[in-house]
């Protein structure tokens, strides 16, 4: 490499970086004021304010106070279904997906601690399911996330999704288990993401009993008191 040619990349990369730093900024603001003083409450010029951008900066990065809401979870996800479509064919598509879902949080707890520390990302969790508009949202984007999931499945066991219901259906008994785990996760006093794995892993054990198994406790059997009848 020349040196015109590492002239001509440094300012690039030191764009990108300026950029990185931005978009992060505005983030953990936004996430720090919804968290405070409420998300209906929080307008994009205190967010910008507090960044000390313009509200067309924070435009450049964000379509929407929502967007901001839903960026951490959006990595997440992002990062789930790639592991996902990296599975070894030769697992089946429960293995598949708990696998994944275990390798994602295996390294998500750093990718998370690069944008907001973990414990405002719990913050972040209860505030969307305290806040209507944005539980609706969070619905919304867990069925597009579950389409997503059975296509990746459908495709894996060559199925037609529209004909054949198991990948909706097994991808449905795996997002509920998920949904679970994250509303004890986000109750708990725990804000680490090992708790998060664990309890995942804990619940996603549990799921193929849950379906199949026997429920009813043994019932404990006393010994029988002699009858006797009055004469």
């Amino acid at each position: 490499m020349t040196d015109g040619q590492r002239a001509a990349e440094q300012p690039t990369g030191l764009r990108e970086r300026k950029k990185r730093r931005t978009r992060d900024a505005l983030l953990h603001a936004a996430l720090e004021l919804f968290t405070t003083q409420g998300y209906e409450e929080t307008t994009v010029d205190e967010i910008v304010d507090a960044v000390d951008v313009s509200q067309r900066t924070f435009f450049r990065y964000f379509a929407s106070k929502e967007e901001t809401t839903f960026a951490v979870q959006e990595m997440v996800e992002s990062r789930f279904l790639s592991e996902l479509r990296r599975r070894p064919a030769t697992e089946s598509p429960f293995e598949a997906m708990r696998s994944a879902v275990l390798c994602a949080w295996n390294s998500i707890g750093e990718a998370i601690e690069e944008l907001v520390t973990v414990e405002l990302h719990m913050r972040t969790y209860r505030m969307i399911e305290s806040t209507p508009s944005l539980l609706a949202a969070h619905l919304r984007r867990s069925i597009d996330l579950e389409n997503q999931i059975a296509e990746v499945i459908a495709a894996r066991e060559g199925l037609d999704i529209e004909t054949d219901p198991r990948p909706r259906v097994a991808v449905a008994a795996f997002s509920g288990v998920m949904r679970v785990t994250g509303q004890l996760w986000g109750q708990g006093r725990d804000t680490s993401v090992d708790s998060l794995r664990t309890l995942t892993e804990i619940y996603l054990d549990h799921l193929g009993a849950a379906l199949v198994g026997n429920w009813h406790a043994p019932v404990e059997r006393t010994a029988e008191t002699p009858h006797t009848s009055a004469g």
